[in-house]
């Protein structure tokens, strides 16, 4: 059997310091503890990396590529259920990340990098948002078209959601909301909550079928999607390929609406 090549150490730097970001927060996380966690010496940890900046410099750029990708989906989105998926999708990225989100106005404060590169993200979050809720008017989902203030209102306070979410839930339950054990519960209240900004402006059918969807996937279950698609709750998203069109959406509910890989 042909033997796997190690992992480059340049790697292994990346992926062991998001694990601990994430675990207990970048501030809580000294290069000298990144060092002693991978059995390297300081000094190799800074020939990779100079210092912990330059750590959550190329992990921002990481997520901000993947979530740019995800973003362009927006356009795809035409029904409730396409929402909700996407929705999810987006809060699975960013849960991949969550130390950034966690540690979000700290960071901004003292890393120049993430001062200039997280704006123009945010701004690309509304603009997806927004299309999507375009998108939404133009099918019919919603009882009438939004005005374009309030479909820029509508959509920055969905944003603001999805931004501050997994500090809210770091709030509610500091010891153990941000655990990987606390993943899918929290990544599906942060879903349903930014789109019940939706309900006010959605039609009766669309409406009562974001009840359901939130009623069939609130039942315990390990990894909703896997259930109702037979996917891995790993398995990439793919911005723009037809197979996020396809497939029933749980045991519980008919649709023929879309169907995200995630």
């Amino acid at each position: 059997m042909t033997k796997k090549a190690p992992r480059r150490t340049a790697q292994r730097i990346l992926e062991t310091a998001l694990d601990l970001f994430n675990r207990f927060g970048e501030p809580h996380v000294s290069t000298t503890l990144l060092a002693a966690e991978l059995h390297i010496s300081p000094g190799n940890l800074y020939y990779h990396y100079a210092g912990k900046d330059a750590l959550v410099n190329a992990l921002f750029d990481r997520h901000a590529q993947a979530l740019s990708d995800l973003l362009d989906a927006s356009g795809s989105v035409r029904q409730v259920e396409d929402a909700w998926f996407f929705m999810h999708t987006l809060f699975e990225q960013l849960w991949q990340f969550r130390f950034l989100y966690r540690d979000l106005n700290e960071l901004l404060s003292r890393n120049r990098h993430l001062e200039t590169h997280f704006q123009p993200l945010l701004v690309r979050k509304v603009a997806a948002l927004r299309t999507l809720l375009g998108n939404l008017g133009d099918s019919g989902a919603l009882l009438h078209a939004l005005a374009p203030a309030e479909l820029q209102a509508t959509a920055a306070n969905m944003a603001v959601v999805l931004c501050y979410w997994l500090s809210f839930e770091y709030v509610r339950d500091p010891r153990h909301a941000l655990e990987p054990e606390g993943a899918q519960s929290a990544l599906l209240r942060g879903a349903q909550q930014v789109l019940h900004l939706l309900t006010p402006y959605l039609a009766e059918r669309p409406r009562a079928h974001l009840r359901s969807l939130a009623q069939a996937y609130a039942a315990p279950r390990p990894a909703a999607r896997q259930i109702a698609h037979g996917v891995p709750p790993d398995a990439p998203f793919s911005a723009g390929d037809p197979s996020w069109r396809s497939g029933p959406l749980s045991p519980t509910v008919t649709s023929t609406a879309l169907t995200p890989r995630a």
